[in-house]
């Protein structure tokens, strides 16, 4: 890690180590109502400042930033809500950097590799940025370069940011949990960082998806890629602000080839495309979709999987006894101690509700849900505040971090596109339960 980002990292936990101390002295007076006022301030500064300090910043640690606004359990919502800034495109490196990075990777210079290389970037992000080219053969392509020396600073980058989390206090789970969390975050980081999997992974998704004809997956050139480049057949498409303009047929089919997408990979090939951003789809006016960014990919057992779709029926049929002891099984809930019925009634009415299920444990009552409109966030935040007394039972769940970040992923594009859709059809697809009418 150079001077400068360890010293900026480092200035950053010692400032928040000096606020969280600061709360807790002050927090030893006034009423409750103030002093949980106190404490939502002091994280809604601490994680403006997170946000700041890793938004300057390149690599691993905008890319933990990206993830943590992603996980409302993992990360209190102020400091979630802060790190949301951190999902827009990046600043991009200059070109003579990513000129140096292509021609060190591929051993030629760039003139002989690319009849044409667009010098500004179309797409920048935490790890690497996207340029447009054409081969000397005369395909269009997209060309991923990696941003140089990112996976150097990977393990030092993750120490600082648990530490000022820690020290914050803002991490409500044991160290054990703590390690697991971490790990996953790690080892997703190191994969992103290899783009030879990543050409494995496409090649892997791309034989899944051949016969979905409204889910596009670029083609790899191998001959000029490496482990920090990557070339792709140029497939393009509108973004999701386009795409929402459409008519809501288009809208409809594109919904049900994004579920397609993340609800196939998991039931029938037990690996998912765990970053749904909206940035990494383009949308057709036919209704198709073009996927990107095959790095972060998830890989599941049998078991997992079957565990997940245990849990998912339960909460369809209204078994609650068996959703509690899934959510124990699955590392979400920390003991077998039960918790009243109406606690997950009132979970599952929300929950369920996107799906297009309009009564709670009546299947057959169903109908389209208007994305567009969709208050389902807001009322999470409220049940969520409302549950408080509860917190202390449940933590993150490494088995289950990288699958809700693909579900809150999903529902987010869902309401960018505001779309008026029933999901209970096609959830019927992938969830095999006979009682379903």
């Amino acid at each position: 890690m150079s001077s400068n980002r360890f010293l900026k990292l480092a200035g950053m936990t010692a400032s928040i180590a000096t606020k969280a101390t600061k709360h807790t002295l002050s927090g030893l007076v006034g009423s409750k109502e103030d002093r949980q006022k106190s404490k939502s301030e002091m994280l809604e500064t601490i994680g403006v400042q997170i946000a700041d300090t890793l938004g300057e910043m390149k690599g691993a640690v905008m890319k933990v930033g990206q993830i943590a606004s992603q996980y409302k359990d993992v990360f209190p919502p102020e400091v979630a809500k802060a790190l949301e800034k951190l999902q827009k495109d990046a600043p991009p490196m200059p070109f003579l950097v990513i000129k140096k990075q292509v021609e060190h990777e591929l051993q030629q210079p760039l003139e002989q590799l690319f009849a044409y290389f667009e010098e500004q970037p179309f797409a920048s992000a935490s790890i690497g940025q996207v340029h447009k080219a054409v081969l000397t053969t005369g395909e269009a392509v997209v060309v991923k370069v990696q941003y140089p020396d990112i996976d150097s600073n990977i393990d030092s980058d993750l120490r600082q940011v648990r530490m000022a989390l820690k020290i914050a206090g803002v991490i409500n789970m044991s160290k054990e949990v703590q390690d697991k969390i971490f790990s996953e975050i790690r080892s997703s980081l190191y994969d992103e960082l290899d783009y030879t999997k990543e050409a494995q992974n496409l090649a892997i998704f791309a034989h899944f998806h051949k016969d979905d004809p409204g889910i596009v997956i670029p083609k790899v050139f191998h001959s000029h890629s490496a482990k920090r480049v990557l070339t792709l057949s140029q497939e393009l498409g509108e973004s999701i602000e386009i795409a929402s303009t459409w008519d809501n047929a288009t809208k409809q089919k594109l919904a049900e080839n994004l579920f397609r997408f993340s609800a196939g990979q998991l039931f029938k090939l037990y690996r998912v495309h765990c970053d749904p951003h909206p940035g990494n789809f383009a949308f057709r006016a036919d209704g198709s979709l073009v996927a990107y960014d095959f790095g972060g990919i998830k890989s599941y057992s049998y078991d997992e999987v079957s565990l997940f779709e245990r849990f998912a029926i339960h909460c369809l049929i209204g078994d609650v006894t068996a959703v509690e002891q899934d959510l124990v099984t699955l590392g979400v809930k920390k003991d077998d101690e039960k918790l009243p019925a109406d606690f997950y009634d009132n979970w599952l009415k929300i929950g369920l509700k996107p799906y297009g299920f309009t009564q709670l444990f009546d299947l057959s009552q169903h109908k389209p849900y208007d994305f567009a409109s969709s208050v389902t966030h807001h009322e999470i935040i409220a049940e969520a505040k409302k549950s408080l007394k509860y917190w202390q039972k449940f933590q993150p769940s490494a088995k289950t971090m990288m699958l809700d970040r693909t579900i809150s992923g999903q529902y987010w594009n869902l309401v960018n596109l505001g779309v008026k859709i029933d999901l209970s059809v096609l959830m019927k697809e992938y969830i095999h339960l006979q009682q379903l009418p």
